[in-house]
């Protein structure tokens, strides 16, 4: 029985990690103000990316190192466009999103079942002898690790430094920041470049480790919306999101599970179910904001002892997010 449950926690830290840098990368995104729409398209465009370029050069740090700049070189695209001149964030990152699918399908034509490189597997000397945690947590690649390091070096970034309360900001007021001398629409140009470069190392995560090689379908499609919900379902806090991130690869791995042991049922019910249960976790989320902002609005209410409580737990959106900013 440990066995079983060492093999599902070592599959939920494997499986999340390429959601898991999409979902970080589009919450540093927001938190600074800007909805970046073009996630799914730019990982799979990444994906292709980091495919070519670890195969022609035989390196996968060179795979991770162009994933990373094409996410970003996308994202400066919708930053610049949207963030200076004013165009609609959700319009312009539809449009990148469906450009960055049909340049990803037209000129990866030629690698389609092409053998390409993997990241090789990387057990931690020492921890990995750990029983139990050992397993699940130090007996993976480098990728996984560093997506682990991210949860903790974001949330330091965001809290603890100067750069990540002028992000806040330049989400949450930017006309504030503006008025005490900082530079909102450079801050979110920034940040979206960041989120972008994670977004490009999701995309590199799928064609060299989860899912490697090259094909169409590559197996990434739709991960950049499950990435948009999942920043949501976490509040725009980065280890809430962390956790949502790794819920939904759960319920992926219980859905493999359960095929084995349900026959009968067509193997594509479990593959959907995972998104649907998670559709059904947003909404009640949904309901528990609903609830706890009329506690909190209502602090001399029959709930009032609860306020305190949905006060620190409630994470809402930034109040500028997805509105243009004019000095």
């Amino acid at each position: 029985m440990n066995e079983v449950w060492m093999v599902i926690l070592s599959g939920v830290v494997a499986g999340s990690c390429p959601v898991l840098f999409a979902a970080l990368g589009e919450t540093l995104s927001e938190k600074s103000g800007v909805i970046n729409l073009s996630l799914d398209g730019c990982i799979l465009l990444c994906a292709l990316t980091a495919f070519v370029a670890s195969y022609h050069t035989g390196s996968v740090m060179a795979g991770f190192a162009a994933a990373a700049l094409t996410g970003s070189l996308v994202s400066l695209v919708l930053g610049l466009i949207s963030i200076y001149l004013g165009v609609s964030q959700v319009a312009l990152g539809f449009v990148l999103s469906l450009l960055c699918r049909d340049l990803a399908y037209f000129f990866g034509n030629s690698y389609s079942r092409v053998q390409g490189v993997e990241v090789a597997h990387w057990p931690v000397p020492w921890l990995s002898s750990i029983p139990v945690i050992g397993p699940s947590f130090f007996q993976h690649n480098l990728a996984v690790y560093l997506s682990i390091m991210c949860i903790v070096l974001l949330w330091f970034y965001s809290e603890r430094t100067g750069a990540g309360l002028s992000m806040k900001a330049a989400g949450e007021n930017p006309h504030a920041s503006f008025a005490r001398g900082g530079r909102p629409r450079l801050v979110r140009l920034y940040h979206v470049v960041a989120g972008g470069a994670l977004a490009g190392i999701a995309g590199a995560s799928f064609s060299l480790f989860f899912k490697a090689g090259w094909g169409r379908p590559q197996g990434c499609e739709g991960t950049g919306w499950i990435a948009l919900a999942l920043v949501i379902f976490g509040g725009w806090s980065f280890f809430r999101v962390a956790l949502g991130c790794y819920l939904f690869s759960l319920l992926q791995i219980v859905g493999v599970f359960m095929q084995q042991h349900f026959v009968d049922i067509p193997a594509q019910v479990f593959q959907v179910a995972p998104f649907p249960l998670m559709i059904f976790s947003l909404a009640l989320i949904h309901v528990y904001g609903r609830v706890s902002q009329r506690v909190i609005m209502e602090p001399h209410g029959p709930f009032r002892f609860l306020s305190a409580f949905f006060t620190k737990v409630t994470h809402p959106a930034p109040a500028h997010l997805g509105k243009h900013f004019e000095p």
